[in-house]
């Protein structure tokens, strides 16, 4: 079945994105396999001269840019001094053009000497915060390591709403012994604070962390009865989901989070950060250094990779159909050449459109609420 009509979505500029990447926790949570680091100290005038001049080289690198996002995620920015968050962003801005809604947003943890630190943030040019709350009951935020509890989180959520123009928090369900009507319970509270947008994430349980080995995942029932809940009750409240695992009142979806999703161009700086940069006509793949200590003091920190065309419509296709919006058929031929259902034909296209697990709409090729629980299954028969 060939794709048809034009997409509104890709009149919409996709932009310039950066990622910043701050390595550094208070403690590492035991389900948490991103590249963060508990360190008794850190040197913060070191790390805000280095950042600043990893800014520079990727200026003189890539000449003119319009930003449409900048993200600060790790580890815990929000242990980051806000003169330093200043500093980087006065830095961006004069480097490059920053779009007249530009979003900055700055991921935190609600202990009570971060959220103190808000408004600080907020005069430095940050205008968006994510809160990661993770459970509304003190118990299971004590099995995943976190430093607060459910009266901080409340606290800090409402210094957020007081401070920024727009707040999301996370949560994570699908935990050791949690049940539906369980996580039914927490969600409605969560909801009842009047969001607007909400990230809520299916526990999984990655190599190398310390729940490996020592706590056992949902079982695909559940997991699958957990995470149809959770799209009925967001739907209900009006946080439709626009990704497998991000929900939003219409028009506060996350700009920076559907640049990568729309495989957008972004910028990759700190330890571990990746890029998707297009120089010269060409996408390139970046990543950095994961070691703290060895990216503060190396004079080349990041590695760059030239991406087939292979490989670029094969990224595109997989952070395309985590949206509800699917994967745009007209930028998928402006990125790769080629025909996205022609490069996608064969048996397991159609009959995943057959199941109606896929299906072509006005232009994108989207995964229906079945496809997208399946996400992962469907892409190992689908891409070629």
């Amino acid at each position: 079945m060939a794709a048809s009509g034009t997409s509104p979505h890709f009149s919409q500029p996709r932009g310039f994105a950066i990622y910043l990447h701050w390595p550094f926790c208070l403690a590492k949570c035991p389900y948490c396999d991103f590249n963060s680091h508990v360190r008794g100290r850190i040197d913060q005038d070191a790390w805000r001269l280095a950042l600043l001049d990893e800014i520079d080289r990727a200026n003189e690198r890539l000449g003119p840019r319009n930003v449409t996002s900048i993200f600060f995620g790790g580890g815990t920015p929000s242990l980051m001094p806000p003169e330093t968050v200043a500093a980087l962003l006065d830095k961006i801005a004069g480097c490059w053009h920053m779009d007249s809604q530009v979003e900055i947003t700055l991921e935190a943890n609600p202990t009570s000497v971060e959220a103190g630190r808000f408004k600080g943030y907020r005069a430095g040019g940050v205008n968006r915060l994510s809160l990661g709350v993770q459970a509304l009951n003190n118990p299971d935020l004590k099995r995943l390591g976190r430093e607060h509890g459910v009266a901080e989180a409340m606290a800090a959520l409402q210094v957020a709403r007081d401070t920024f123009d727009r707040c999301n928090f996370d949560l994570i369900y699908a935990r050791p012994d949690q049940d539906v009507a369980a996580w039914e319970g927490e969600l409605r509270t969560a909801l009842g604070l009047g969001p607007t947008h909400l990230s809520l994430y299916q526990l999984t349980i990655e190599k190398g962390t310390a729940f490996d080995g020592t706590v056992a995942a949902a079982d695909g029932d559940l997991a699958a009865d957990l995470y149809e809940a959770t799209q009925d009750l967001c739907q209900g409240a009006g946080l439709p989901a626009y990704e497998i695992s991000n929900h939003a009142v219409a028009g506060q979806e996350s700009r920076h989070n559907l640049a990568y999703w729309r495989y957008g161009e972004y910028l990759g700086l700190g330890p571990g950060a990746h890029g998707r940069l297009l120089i010269d006509g060409q996408r390139i793949a970046t990543s950095q250094r994961t070691s703290p200590e060895n990216w503060l003091g190396g004079q080349r920190r990041q590695t760059e990779t030239e991406l087939s065309v292979s490989e670029r419509a094969t990224e595109m296709v997989m952070m395309g159909l985590r949206l509800t919006e699917g994967v745009n058929g007209a930028a998928f031929r402006a990125e790769t050449g080629l025909a996205l259902e022609q490069w996608l034909a064969g048996p397991a296209l159609e009959r995943f459109v057959d199941y109606a697990l896929l299906q072509w709409r006005d232009g994108h090729l989207t995964a229906s609420p079945e496809g997208r629980q399946v996400l992962n299954t469907l892409m190992a028969d689908l891409l070629p």
